[in-house]
């Protein structure tokens, strides 16, 4: 990405100014369709997000030396993964 563009900038080709200033019409409403007992019964609900985990994971403090760390890291990305599944194989 080019420095001069900033990452969390969005570009729409839309005139959102225009779309902000819009008022809605009472005959804006009369284009809707009505809301049957059929269309309520079909409808579902998606709370959105990562599905749950059959084993999540829980959060644990541990303290490390610096050079133990460094190591891991220097694997490259992923570093933590790894060192968990490693830790799993030690009864």
């Amino acid at each position: 990405m080019p420095a001069s563009k900033h990452a969390s900038r969005c570009y729409l080709k839309s005139d959102l100014a225009r779309v902000d200033a819009h008022k809605i019409k009472k005959s804006e409403y009369d284009e809707l369709p009505e809301l049957t007992e059929e269309m309520l019964a079909r409808a579902t609900i998606s709370k959105g997000g990562r599905p749950r985990s059959e084993n999540p994971r829980k959060q644990l403090t541990l303290r490390l030396p610096a050079d133990v760390i460094e190591r891991w890291k220097a694997t490259g990305p992923g570093w933590q993964t790894r060192m968990a599944e490693r830790l799993s194989k030690v009864r």
